[in-house]
């Protein structure tokens, strides 16, 4: 059993306030308790951002060369501890060992290593006109994170803002805490100044209001729902603070009819179903050309049978199960919305894989005669849930595609470069990926429409946690 009953505030764990309760920790591969954690109050709150506040000073004030030795030391600690991180993943989360160790885990890496890099040549300050244009740390940072990709979007948060010179408090997901707790001892056993970085659990509606609400706190970031982004926006309104969202996403993957397209339905469903299909720029809808659209639907049905759902210890399983039970609930309702509104299951549909009777698994399931205007094309659905649309060209493609209220990513599939990059162009999505082209962390990553705010990775990442400021004379 694992037990999480202590917050790190001011370089130390600590015992949470009077008020406190505790919280069960859920393997969703077994639904077993494997452990127990801590839920904040806005007392203990307050105690984390005081920590911030009274070490923002010094480290605001600190050059450049010790923001890098810092990550370099964080690095290196990480490293060390792959391995942990990536069981704590699989057990909290439910998420293939191979995909733990490799994915997940890396994908952290990743982001200490390219914000490192970013940091080496920000310009913080420049010469214009006459005077200087200085950029500096904005202050308390309160970042807020979630369970899908826990490792990246933790670490994609706090390493630009300690470089830009920011103090933290991260609260992370209450479903997938134990990441988290070896990310804290990271920080610790790297040097991290007393009151730089400092963490606590909770719920969203308590921790996460008393911190998007705090008035020593002054920035927020936010990775989460639509429906939550709001609130947070809604809570940091009265203290004017700056508020930067990463919100949900309804990707299309559209496909040209010059693609290759067993490649690209291939593609396409092999990032849908990716770790349960729990992530916000997953090409959930796919836009086929309508005279090759029975043939797209036959090559994923296909793919999505013979996806391989299981035990995450075994290494020939590919998909996991969903993170929770009410995550289970949600797709669970949703697949019924679409059957209720029409659509025809093409692979997969209601309830567990067969053979799995325990554990929140869901079947890998593709949608067929799928319009636009119905529920499962337009919620993001956040499971293995793949719909296809059939379109008539590259005009109704980009229609069908920037008919959504999101726009956080979008994919083009083509056997000629400069056409697709002519369709991506047109998308109205924060990140593009052209013929299967891999992510790219020194690239910013954001959403347009209600995907929300703000940039994340690379300098642009630094900048979210800067204030400008003019020095004339």
């Amino acid at each position: 059993m694992e037990t999480l009953e202590k917050f790190y505030i001011a370089g130390g764990w600590v015992a949470p306030s009077p008020g406190s309760t505790l919280a069960e920790i859920v393997n969703p591969a077994s639904e077993a308790v494997i452990g127990t954690l801590a839920m904040g109050t806005a007392a203990d709150v307050d105690r984390a951002v005081a920590a911030a506040r009274a070490a923002f000073p010094a480290w605001s004030e600190s050059g450049r060369e010790d923001r890098i030795a810092l990550l370099e030391r964080i690095i290196t600690r990480y490293q060390e501890r792959l391995d942990d991180m990536a069981r704590a993943v699989r057990l909290e989360m439910g998420a293939p060992a191979t995909l733990a160790r490799n994915v997940h885990a890396m994908a952290g890496l990743g982001q200490l290593h390219a914000t490192l890099a970013a940091l080496r040549t920000f310009e913080f300050e420049t010469a214009r006109g006459k005077g200087v244009i200085r950029r500096e740390a904005i202050g308390v940072a309160a970042l807020v994170t979630p369970w899908n990709w826990p490792l990246n979007q933790i670490v994609a948060k706090v390493a630009p803002a300690i470089a830009a010179g920011c103090a933290v408090v991260l609260k992370p997901s209450e479903i997938a805490p134990l990441d988290a707790r070896i990310f804290a001892e990271i920080m610790h056993d790297a040097g991290t100044p007393p009151g730089v970085f400092n963490m606590l659990s909770g719920t969203g509606q308590t921790v996460g209001t008393a911190l998007s609400s705090h008035p020593d706190v002054d920035v927020v970031s936010f990775t989460g729902s639509t429906r939550a982004g709001i609130q947070v926006a809604i809570n940091a309104a009265p203290t004017v603070k700056r508020v930067a969202q990463e919100l949900g996403g309804k990707s299309a993957l559209v496909i040209l009819d010059d693609a290759d397209l067993r490649a690209a339905v291939s593609g396409g469903v092999a990032q849908c179903m990716a770790n349960s299909g729990q992530t916000c720029v997953a090409p959930t809808r796919m836009l086929v050309p309508r005279e090759r659209y029975d043939e797209a639907v036959g090559i994923a049905a296909a793919l999505a049978d013979a996806t391989n759902v299981g035990d995450p210890e075994d290494p020939a399983t590919s998909m996991g199960p969903l993170s929770s039970r009410a995550q289970y609930e949600r797709v669970q309702h949703l697949i019924a919305v679409g059957m209720g509104e029409g659509a025809r299951v093409a692979a997969g549909g209601l309830g567990r894989p067969r053979g799995l009777e325990r554990g929140f698994f869901a079947r890998p399931t593709i949608f067929a005669g799928v319009r636009n205007d119905m529920a499962i094309a337009r919620e993001e659905i956040f499971g293995p849930v793949l719909v296809m649309i059939a379109h008539d060209g590259d005009d109704h493609a980009v229609a069908l595609a920037n008919d959504s209220p999101f726009g956080l990513a979008g994919y083009v599939m083509s056997g000629n470069a400069d056409r697709a990059r002519k369709v991506a162009r047109r998308l109205r999505a924060g990140m593009v990926r052209i013929n299967g082209a891999p992510p790219d962390l020194s690239l910013p990553f954001g959403g347009y429409k209600q995907s929300g705010n703000g940039r994340e990775f690379g300098p642009e990442g630094i900048a979210e946690f800067l204030e400008t400021k003019s020095i004339i004379g």
